[in-house]
């Protein structure tokens, strides 16, 4: 600080010394002033100066530490204290930006919440005609035909739900409700939901669970639970995903497991990155690379760990480790 400071004083500091210099010079062309006197002037002169200088550093760099020491996030007006105008002057106008940005965050924040809202509703409002086509879609006497375009309302189905998950998700803790469920219904209830597409590729379920009621909230799990279904029917083709709920060590695991493609031992580490899709099969563009991203986040709100093991031509299992009741009241209590 203080190098700092003699470079921003050094105009004062060269001016002292040219002053100086210059009545030495004076008291050298002038010979009727005691040589003596002048340098007695230059020595009470320079340690006055001396004196002023520390006086001033002190008072003047005070601000600049408090301005140095403050971290963004942390509350400036608190830090920063002016006391000379040019530090008031420039307070005013942090104060004025402050006020500023933040204005523009809050109209930002409320114009990202009207998107939202807009969105949800639109959400919904596409959900009605999809009922609709749905009621049609079953009339329909053409089996062929019928599997075909109810596979491509179930893929409309499934991403729009996953976009209304997305927009919840940043709310979640609001959206939390823990209950006990019944796990066998709820794994059934999406299990019925992909029957088309199940059929039409030719995949069954085995399903066997020790443990059918759980404590979690409704909603959420069931994505979680859609989201890890619908990705092992996707990889998948004539085989069974097999469903496991059961205790080891006195906790309560639910395993997905599918007998697919499999994933590159290169891509585990990143399946759960947002917008990240398979290195190695780069035939699907119909892949967003959101779901198993959202999964994961709704996962570690609820306090869920999830693990995933995969063999390339073998298949992958996905694996749920449900949380304790103490932990599941901490997340309540926030």
């Amino acid at each position: 600080m203080m190098r700092d400071y003699l470079r921003e004083r050094r105009s004062w500091i060269s001016l002292f010394i040219f002053m100086e210099l210059l009545l030495l010079f004076l008291g050298y062309l002038d010979t009727s002033i005691p040589i003596s006197s002048i340098l007695y002037f230059i020595f009470l002169s320079t340690i006055i100066f001396v004196l002023f200088f520390i006086i001033r550093y002190n008072r003047e760099t005070r601000f600049y530490k408090n301005l140095e020491d403050w971290e963004p996030g942390d509350d400036w007006t608190s830090v920063i204290q002016a006391a000379y105008p040019f530090e008031i002057l420039l307070e005013e106008k942090l104060q004025s930006q402050s006020e500023f940005y933040k204005e523009a965050l809050d109209q930002k924040a409320v114009s990202l919440e009207q998107e939202k809202d807009d969105l949800l509703t639109w959400i919904h409002e596409v959900k009605t005609p999809l009922t609709a086509m749905q009621l049609m879609l079953d009339r329909l006497e053409d089996d062929t035909l019928k599997q075909q375009l109810m596979y491509e309302w179930l893929r409309i189905h499934l991403l729009l739900d996953q976009q209304l998950h997305q927009r919840r998700l940043p709310f979640m803790e609001n959206d939390l409700y823990m209950e006990k469920i019944d796990l066998e219904s709820l794994i059934a209830k999406e299990i019925r939901a992909l029957r088309t597409w199940c059929i039409q590729k030719g995949i069954g379920f085995d399903v066997g669970l020790e443990v059918t009621e759980i404590l979690t909230d409704a909603k959420w799990f069931s994505f979680i639970v859609r989201q890890l279904l619908t990705n092992a029917v996707k990889y998948s083709d004539s085989s069974d995903i097999v469903v496991r709920c059961f205790r080891k060590n006195e906790a309560l695991q639910l395993t997905i497991q599918d007998h697919g493609r499999g994933i590159a031992p290169k891509d585990l580490p990143r399946i759960f990155d947002k917008g990240f899709t398979s290195t190695s099969n780069h035939q699907d563009h119909a892949a967003t690379g959101m779901g198993l991203y959202l999964t994961k986040k709704a996962a570690n709100a609820l306090k869920i760990q999830m693990d995933v093991q995969s063999k390339v031509g073998k298949g992958t299992t996905f694996t749920l480790l449900l949380p304790k009741k103490n932990d599941l009241l901490a997340i309540t209590s926030m």
